[in-house]
């Protein structure tokens, strides 16, 4: 994907802001999740297939994380450094969400497909974030 393109998608053509409204964006998407896990863990996970305290500890995670995420983005600059955290963990979290899905969760039918489709679109934001540094980062040198 080109610089034009991740522009065109984050609306801005500023390095910067492209870089904070996908952080942004991850932050608000996570932050919605683990409102939904915490306030709807017994009947997401009758849905889902997993288990209502599983998911209440999901959700406590992720709020953090999500706030995290917001305070990071909330900075004119966000520091290199802690994008690339972020760009980490959110692969990390694809993977490991993958690896439970193949190796200790039995959700249902419905459970399975949003695993994999959280794990691609949190794999989705760590790489939009990750581009999008790389743009700030070649701009600003």
């Amino acid at each position: 994907m080109s610089a034009i393109q991740l522009a065109a998608l984050a609306r801005t053509s500023e390095p910067h802001s492209v870089l904070r409204r996908f952080l942004a964006l991850d932050a608000a998407v996570t932050g919605a999740n683990a409102l939904a896990y915490l306030a709807f863990s017994g009947p997401l996970g009758r849905f889902l297939g997993a288990d209502a305290a599983l998911l209440l500890a999901v959700g406590a995670f992720l709020a953090g994380y999500a706030a995290a995420v917001g305070l990071l983005a909330a900075r004119r600059q966000p520091p290199a450094l802690g994008v690339r955290a972020v760009v980490e963990a959110n692969l990390a979290w694809a993977a490991v969400s993958l690896a439970a899905l193949a190796l200790w969760l039995t959700p249902s039918t419905a459970g399975a497909v949003w695993t994999v489709l959280q794990a691609l679109a949190v794999a989705g934001f760590a790489v939009l974030q990750h581009m999008a540094l790389k743009i700030r980062q070649d701009t600003v040198a």
